[in-house]
């Protein structure tokens, strides 16, 4: 039988890649001889890294002037006193200096996207680092432009590689390199962005009247009404996984009815797709990958967003074990100057032959522009260069070195410094407060906890509890020179206990002209190169909402009309 799945529990295969096996705190480390020390269980680490948190951010301390906050020397001193693991992942403060300094020199804390950029910004300048030098201007259209096409995508991944520029298959080669991708096992296709995968997914897939399309997500996601529609119309029947308040915590019970209902021990005839974001990028919180292997053992296709995966969480996830049949994944041109880009479908090559032919929109060509990187530019090498090796080519030229700075990093040092920069964030927005029984701030979804991704859903609240709407706060940030998201939980499940806080919590959002329930909430996302100065600068800004003044005025000094909910409280 069955059991339920932690909510906290760790990817499978993450539990010594993902984190150094020594105690985070240093104190707790130096009670033993190096030849002495215990053996540290993934159990004991993380249950170690929770108190450390809470023991050293600000311990027994609340703040309810934004006059009183520390400043960033003395916050940063207590931040690496609780993670001196911290101090390991130099290496990238070093890139973001060399290569992202456009970051420092405009002050602009970027914090409303995530995912991950093929190149860095020196790129855009042609910068050498070594000699300071800048060789030329920005292009309006750096490295590469999109053109959209229309085709059938069954054909396009059964003649894989057979219309692909050398420039496409350039990035097709590098990104499938990066996400440890055979090429022996998947096809790929790219497309305009994440929702176009996934409505090609939709428009391809044998759906029938006995077919399912299962989701698992707890906001609302455009891609993911764009699945819903075209499938549901095609003749799936659509159901959702449901998260229950006030954690937010995946109803494993839920879903494991949903996902084994109407088993028939044949594994031939499939109940349809299974769609597994691995964590919301919304909240934060991380579900067991073992939920791929229980939907595969019940006669599911399984298809994976990774669009909201860390730099280098492809490293743990195991797509050997896994093998799912759709992948979902996109890139960004450059961090914090151009989030343009692309999306990436995989699909299994064993898999390909069940699709049906569909011929529409949503896959595209990579055009490369005037660039250094350009054909051009290329052709002219290989004219002149006439010693020239057989193997250079055009692909072998260009350079990715988003993606090479984060290779040369690795999951360990990505994956600690994501995880001490969030878990300090959340703790240090919960010091603030109005007074002894009212915060400022409610986070939903998971608090202190070393699992969590690098995503946490927030709002604010003013003294008499009305929350401040999150469009005033986004708008008042960006005045600030910090960008941060809004999003929409839904699928939220309350228990009978709790049923008498829905109608103060839920709002309602129009979607497909339905009213769906839910909650409106900010979101800070931190990428790689995130550092301590961006989220100390995040809470600064969110402390400053203690005045009970400061909405009315900022908001008349930047043109932010105001208004407010008068029914909407924390619980």
């Amino acid at each position: 039988m069955l059991q339920p799945f932690p909510g906290d529990s760790p990817p499978p295969n993450c539990l010594h890649g993902c984190f150094s096996s020594s105690p985070f705190h240093g104190a707790a480390a130096s009670k033993h001889p190096p030849d002495s020390i215990p053996t540290v269980t993934s159990a004991t680490l993380r249950r170690h890294f929770a108190q450390t948190t809470v023991s050293t951010i600000f311990p027994d301390t609340e703040f309810v002037d934004p006059n009183s906050l520390p400043s960033h020397q003395k916050s940063f001193s207590d931040f690496i006193q609780a993670y001196p693991n911290y101090s390991d992942t130099y290496k990238i403060d070093r890139i973001r200096s060399d290569h992202y300094f456009h970051l420092g020199l405009s002050h602009y804390t970027c914090l409303d996207y995530i995912g991950i950029g093929l190149y860095s910004y020196s790129q855009l300048l042609n910068y050498d680092p070594s000699t300071y030098q800048i060789s030329s201007s920005l292009s309006e259209s750096p490295f590469f432009s999109v053109s959209p096409k229309i085709g059938n995508l069954k054909e396009k991944l059964l003649h894989d590689g057979g219309q692909e520029t050398e420039f496409e298959y350039s990035i097709k080669r590098r990104i499938m390199g990066f996400l440890k991708i055979s090429e022996e096992d998947y096809s790929m296709v790219f497309t305009a962005n994440r929702t176009s995968a996934f409505r090609l997914v939709a428009e391809s897939y044998p759906f029938n009247s006995k077919r399912k399309l299962l989701t698992v997500y707890d906001y609302e996601s455009e891609a993911v009404n764009e699945i819903n529609r075209v499938s549901e119309k095609r003749g799936a029947k659509v159901v959702a996984a449901e998260f229950s308040w006030p954690r937010l915590k995946l109803c494993s019970s839920k879903l494991r009815k949903m996902v084994t209902a109407g088993k028939n021990g044949s594994k031939k005839k499939k109940k349809g797709i299974f769609v597994f974001p691995l964590h919301s990028r919304v909240t934060g919180s991380r579900y067991p990958y073992l939920w791929m292997s229980v939907a595969q053992e019940n006669g599911w296709h399984v298809m994976i967003d990774a669009c909201g995966l860390g730099p280098k969480d492809m490293d743990s996830f195991g797509l050997s074990i896994y093998n799912p049949d759709f992948m979902v994944c996109s890139f960004y041109k450059v961090f914090g100057e151009n989030p343009s880009g692309f999306g990436c479908l995989f699909v299994k090559k064993s898999t390909i032959p069940i699709l049906e032919s569909s011929t529409g929109s949503g896959m595209v060509n990579l055009v490369p522009t005037d660039n250094p990187l350009s054909l051009h530019a290329l052709e002219e090498i290989s004219r002149t260069q006439t010693e020239l090796d057989e193997t250079y080519s055009f692909s072998s030229s260009v350079e990715y070195k988003g993606l090479d700075h984060v290779d040369s990093l690795g999951l360990v040092a990505t994956g600690n410094r994501s995880r001490c920069l969030i878990n300090w964030l959340v703790s240090a927005l919960y010091k603030l407060k109005h007074s002894t029984t009212s915060r400022l701030v409610k986070i939903y979804g998971p608090k202190v906890n070393f699992n969590r991704g690098p995503a946490v859903a927030f709002n604010l609240f003013n003294q008499n509890g009305e929350k401040i709407e999150p469009f005033i706060v986004q708008k008042l940030a960006d005045s600030s020179n910090i960008s941060i998201g809004k999003g929409f939980l839904k699928n939220i499940l309350f228990e009978e206990d709790n049923e008498g806080v829905k109608d103060r919590v839920f709002e309602k959002k129009k979607n497909r002209d339905i009213d769906e329930p839910g909650i409106s909430v900010l979101t800070a996302a931190l990428g790689f190169l995130a550092n301590f100065e961006d989220v100390y600068k995040l809470w600064i800004f969110v402390a400053r909402f203690l005045d009970s003044e400061f909405v009315d005025k900022e908001s008349g000094r930047c043109g932010v009309h105001v208004f407010e909910h008068k029914n909407r409280e924390v619980v």
